[in-house]
């Protein structure tokens, strides 16, 4: 459709027959003279070519002619001018269309081409036409791109060449042709018309925000070519990228109404440079609280550092989330870990931080820490150079002094470690194809409600999420599937950890995981651990196993709740505590685990489901509740469910306090473990003191320290059968290992009782 059929207008010049006064031989603005007072061109009104016509005698080198009153320049319309014209007299000349380019403020626009193309004249009295098309966009055709600035115009001809020439011209016509360069319907808005220039020089900023504000409710279509953005840019319509587009690292694109990775893999033909800048126009933007991948597969050559994709900011705490996709790592050399290195000294009484730390600069934060006495996932938080000081993630157990410490920075896919804090980040239904090369995920420095659900992590090299800072406090894991990339290796030789939490309050529910080292390690307190599903066993008979949970804090506030343990027991350790000595405080304390389902095969008869490990002397296990579990191991039974492991250091049983460890299920396994524990005792023999065993069946190796009921079972007689009434006294922790009761009565007495047993008071 054109403007002269949608609305009437009539681009035309008026005839010359209508008066030479129409007709300038400058500009065509009111400051140029007309040919009706120059005097070399004369009105003819029966030419057998062309009927009325004009005849122009050329006086100059460049001979003007420009119709005087305006053409007026519309938005995306492309206008073909054209004449006739035939040489009468003289030398050869040239002609070209020509026009006057005009803003709104009565100005020439003179950074626009404002001459066709010219054509030689060779022969006398033969009719040359002679066109051009103006428009706004470079497109094939079009001779004067225009762009969006000019408003009117006035066009005409030049003539070049020796002067003494006389050419006699037709009249103008000029017609609206810009259904020639509509793509496919109205639809449709071409940056190009706008004055976007794809030659991966022209800054279009204001060519593409003409467009945008033009388009109202239209699709802006970006063609072929290479567009440079020199600005940040937020587009308001529906966009279709062809073309792609440059821009600066720091300035954001955002596409308000095509939202989606896919229009920034077409916007940038480079899926991580996409991937980066959708990250960074989500976190520049309120248009928009998710990034929908579209299930889109990103291949991955590098670690993506997301906080230098914003650059401008550090904070982020309004809820955004990343959604439907595949990160695929490609590549290898840029996934190498950073490994360093240094001495350092280490002082308790300043427990996250290392000083006079030697090759300081080197160290990355981030880094995993390792060294004498240093515990599980602990990391650096930061580095000071000036000052030679590392801030750690958790104090050392038992590094007093100076040593060497190692440092490696692991490369993850989505690195957020620049963040210093980030909140209310959700990362749903994406998988991180590892691949053997790279890890996952490292979380921001701190942060609330880091969200991962639904996503699957599949062959990290060595950790699946990795928190080095506090970003994972109230956390939350669900419904995720961690794969192993060491299948194939043992148990014991496994390094890969499926993510570590440092904060507290963690949700981690209903996640499947397979053969990692450990599932997870959890420095802080307030978790619950509910429907898992880990697996670490192997093929060794008789072979190790590994924690597949790892509790850091003796007194962790925790709930474990309905997960299946497989091949693989809870290690419960104060390997993050500076002073690991027990002096005052509740000490292991403080966890739930009930209506599990635990099943190992092929393990050694040692195995345990439930480890304590203390790194220090004086601990007792107050406040533990382990009930409605399923016990039970494969090819050939293990000893007991629960141990101390004492590495370190031995629990102190006069402190225990409050275990209830009842209503459990046991199979395969010889010491059946209670607390209480009822114990069914006949006296066979008469005699005053009693001696009641409880066989090891209280937990941890505990004392038997208390009574907590007595029921005859029997009549209890004298030798010659006399029935007894009196009631016993009770001597506790009797026995070498102290796990008996003594029943003392005022005679010798004979019988059956029952007798229930406490290890806690």
């Amino acid at each position: 459709m054109t403007l002269s059929l949608t609305h009437g207008i009539d681009f035309s010049p008026k005839p010359f027959s209508s008066g030479l006064n129409y007709w300038s031989s400058g500009d065509g603005t009111s400051t140029t003279d007309t040919y009706d007072v120059v005097g070399n061109a004369a009105f003819v009104p029966a030419d057998q070519d062309f009927g009325g016509c004009l005849e122009l005698v050329k006086t100059n080198t460049l001979q003007k002619l420009r119709y005087t009153e305006r053409t007026e320049i519309f938005s995306e319309t492309y206008l073909l001018v054209k004449t006739r014209v035939k040489l009468m007299v003289g030398g050869l000349p040239a002609v070209r269309i020509a026009g006057w380019a005009g803003d709104r403020d009565g100005n020439n626009v003179s950074n626009v081409t404002q001459i066709g193309p010219s054509t030689s004249v060779q022969n006398y009295g033969q009719v040359y036409e002679i066109s051009a098309i103006v428009g706004p966009g470079l497109r094939d055709g079009v001779d004067m791109v225009w762009g969006a600035a000019p408003t009117f115009a006035h066009f005409g001809l030049d003539i070049t060449g020796p002067t003494g020439v006389v050419v006699r011209v037709d009249d103008f016509t000029i017609e609206d042709i810009s259904h020639l360069f509509q793509r496919d319907a109205l639809n449709i808005v071409d940056v190009r018309d706008y004055g976007a220039i794809g030659d991966a020089a022209t800054d279009n900023y204001d060519a593409f925000v003409a467009a945008d504000q033009a388009a109202n409710g239209r699709r802006l279509v970006v063609p072929s070519g290479a567009y440079v953005i020199g600005s940040p840019l937020v587009l308001n319509s529906h966009v279709e990228f062809q073309g792609r587009v440059i821009m600066p690292p720091e300035a954001p694109l955002v596409l308000t109404k095509s939202f989606d990775l896919p229009t920034y893999i077409d916007a940038f033909q480079n899926e991580e440079l996409a991937f980066k800048k959708a990250f960074q126009a989500l976190l520049n933007s309120a248009d928009h609280e998710s990034l929908d991948m579209c299930g889109r597969t990103v291949t991955v050559t590098e670690p993506i550092d997301m906080q230098a994709a914003v650059a401008t900011r550090d904070t982020f705490e309004i809820r955004r989330v990343i959604r439907n996709g595949q990160f695929y790592a490609s590549g290898g050399a840029a996934w190498e870990s950073d490994v360093t290195t240094a001495q350092a000294y280490y002082a308790a009484s300043n427990p996250t931080t290392l000083s006079n730390v030697q090759n300081v600069q080197d160290i990355a934060i981030g880094s995993l820490v390792t060294g004498q006495g240093v515990g599980r996932e602990i990391y650096v938080r930061s580095v000071n150079p000036a000052t030679q000081t590392v801030e750690l993630s958790e104090a050392l157990y038992d590094a007093e002094g100076t040593q060497n410490f190692t440092f490696t920075r692991f490369k993850y896919m989505l690195d957020f470690s620049g963040f210093q804090k980030l909140s209310k980040f959700n990362l749903d239904n994406i998988e991180f194809q590892c691949n053997g090369k790279a890890n996952g995920i490292m979380m921001a420095q701190e942060g609330m409600i880091f969200h991962i659900l639904d996503c699957y992590i599949t062959k990290p090299k060595f950790r699946g999420i990795t928190s080095s800072g506090h970003a994972c406090q109230g956390m939350l894991i669900d419904r995720c599937h961690f794969v192993t990339n060491e299948s194939s290796v043992h148990a014991a030789d496994r390094v890969s950890i499926a993510f570590n939490i440092n904060a507290n309050d963690a949700k981690i529910r209903d996640n499947w995981a397979s053969q990692f080292r450990h599932f997870c390690v959890l420095s802080g307190a307030n978790n619950i651990v509910s429907g898992n599903h880990f697996y670490q066993g192997d093929g060794v008979p008789n072979g190790v196993r590994l924690a597949g949970i790892v509790l850091t804090r003796s007194n962790t506030a925790s709930t474990i709740v309905g997960n299946y343990v497989d091949n693989c027991f809870i290690e419960w350790t104060n390997e993050h505590d500076e002073t690991p000595d027990f002096t005052v405080g509740f000490g292991f304390s403080a966890l739930s685990i009930s209506g599990n389902v635990f099943l190992s095969g092929q393990v050694a008869d040692w195995f345990s489901y439930l480890v304590v490990k203390p790194h220090g002397t004086g601990h007792g296990i107050a406040n533990l509740s382990v009930m409605n579990n399923s016990f039970k191991t494969l090819n050939g039974p293990i000893q007991r469910v629960e141990r101390v492991d004492t590495t370190f250091a031995d629990i102190d049983r006069n402190r225990l306090r409050n275990l209830r460890f009842e209503a459990n299920s046991f199979e395969n396994v010889t010491q059946k473990t209670e607390n209480p524990v009822v114990v069914d005792h006949t006296q066979s023999s008469v005699a005053a003191t009693w001696t009641v065993d409880t066989a090891n069946a209280l937990p941890f190796g505990g004392y038997a320290r208390a009574v907590q009921a007595y029921v005859p079972q029997s009549k209890l007689t004298v030798s010659g059968g006399g029935a007894v009434h009196h009631m016993p006294y009770v001597n506790t922790q009797a026995g070498s290992a102290k796990d008996q009761v003594q029943l003392v009565y005022p005679g010798a007495t004979q019988g059956t009782v029952s007798v229930t047993v406490r290890c806690d008071n």
